[in-house]
């Protein structure tokens, strides 16, 4: 799914990245933990969070994914945007809360990670 589309079914802001935004993720990963982060996902996948810290732009990177979006209307602190900024990250804030944000990608056909089972 383009970021485009995303940020219109979000109703999101682009804090950082506008010049990126013709480019597609393929699943979508809601979570606040960057260990579950780091075990679960690679690749173009978007990462949906309520964190704002620096850990989740360096978890992104390590993880090679480029977009993030940012729920409740959250925005990341200043050394963060930077980073972002610097490794060619798209940040997105939307007012939804994680569950909502999720669901309305979900249900616009954007699949979550595939289950590995166990918990």
């Amino acid at each position: 799914m383009k970021i485009t589309k995303i940020m219109e079914l979000l109703n999101a802001e682009c804090l950082v990245g506008e010049n990126l935004l013709d480019m597609e993720v393929d699943q979508a990963f809601g979570c606040d933990l960057m260990s579950d982060v780091l075990a679960f996902i690679n690749g173009k996948t978007l990462l949906l969070t309520g964190l704002t810290n620096l850990q989740v732009i360096r978890t992104a990177e390590m993880t090679d994914i480029n977009t993030v979006v940012f729920v409740r209307g959250k925005k990341p602190v200043k050394e963060a945007i930077e980073l972002a900024k610097k490794n060619n990250m798209i940040l997105l804030s939307t007012n939804h809360i994680l569950y909502t944000a999720c669901g309305i990608l979900y249900a616009n056909g954007l699949k979550g990670i595939p289950s590995r089972g166990g918990a």
